[in-house]
């Protein structure tokens, strides 16, 4: 709005910060700190910087209470289903087996007192991609409200958004480009994970390319996986999680979490949209044909 003019070169800053971010975290830029510890972590422990070890710690915790369907390390499963190159494809047992033996949080060692990062097996790696953008939309958020901003929304492709402010922010809630609700977010976090178009076919059943890191199979029964919730961190990495997890995982991470709502769309009933969990953050109302159905009804 005009009359908040002079908080743009605070968001200029907070853009800045952004790309640092991105700098950090992402694995398609070999210069990042996360390539680093990936190439360097198996051989011995790597030094971090207190952003990251503070983000990988949070993954830790993150990944325990999800029972492990949020998991950071699951890319060696990922390529080998073939989804990385696009090219999908159903693995050998073997194949199958030696993916899953790099995966797991517990092969990941962190040292905060050190602030190092090491790998318990060669070959594992760590991708950032199912939680970094609601942690940089965090440290955005934080970094506008300390410069005084009074009512901002960030958003962070179109799948993460965080906002506050004296009135409620409309969104349109449309995973996979289908408008379902329209939702009211106030002082909130909004994550979506959906199944997407890239799947393999031939085994009996069509296979997607979200793989559950617990089995080390594509995830089947959700199409699609919103959480609301106070952190944007948070929201990102449990909808990652609820969309293999699906209902039975939502219903214990949002009694866990109070003021958390996770809202799921199934294979089975794609004109409804499942609610589970409570936030007094967010107002919803779903398109014609869509209907919203609390848990238990």
């Amino acid at each position: 709005a005009s009359e908040d003019a002079r908080h743009v070169p605070a968001a200029r800053v907070a853009l800045d910060e952004v790309d640092a971010i991105e700098r950090a975290l992402t694995v398609f830029r070999d210069s990042s700190e996360l390539a680093r510890v990936n190439r360097e972590a198996s051989a011995e422990p790597v030094a971090v910087s207190s952003e990251l070890m503070a983000l990988l710690c949070r993954c830790r915790a993150l990944h325990a209470a999800t029972g492990g369907a949020f998991d950071p390390t699951s890319t060696p499963l990922s390529r080998e289903w073939g989804f990385l190159q696009r090219q999908g494809r159903q693995p050998l047992p073997e194949e199958m087996e030696a993916a899953r033996a790099r995966v797991g949080m517990d092969r990941i060692v962190l040292d905060p007192q050190e602030r190092t990062v090491s790998f318990a097996a060669p070959g594992v790696e760590l991708n950032l991609g199912s939680v970094g953008k609601g942690w940089a939309l965090d440290r955005v958020a934080c970094g506008l409200q300390a410069a005084g901003v009074g009512r901002s929304l960030v958003s962070a492709g179109g799948s993460s958004f965080v906002g506050w402010g004296p009135d409620p922010w409309p969104l349109a809630l449309a995973p996979g480009r289908r408008k379902l609700a329209d939702l009211w977010l106030e002082a909130a976090a909004l994550a979506t994970s959906g199944a997407g178009e890239q799947h393999i076919e031939g085994t009996g059943r069509r296979l997607g390319h979200v793989i559950d890191p617990r089995t080390g199979w594509p995830a089947e029964g959700v199409r699609s996986a919103s959480v609301v919730a106070g952190e944007a961190t948070v929201a990102d990495a449990l909808a990652t999680a609820l969309l293999v997890g699906g209902p039975a995982l939502a219903r214990e991470v949002c009694a866990e979490r109070p003021g958390t709502l996770a809202l799921l769309v199934l294979e089975d009933e794609p004109e409804a949209l499942l609610a589970i969990g409570a936030s007094d953050r967010v107002q919803i109302e779903t398109v014609p044909h869509v209907h919203l159905v609390r848990d238990g009804e």
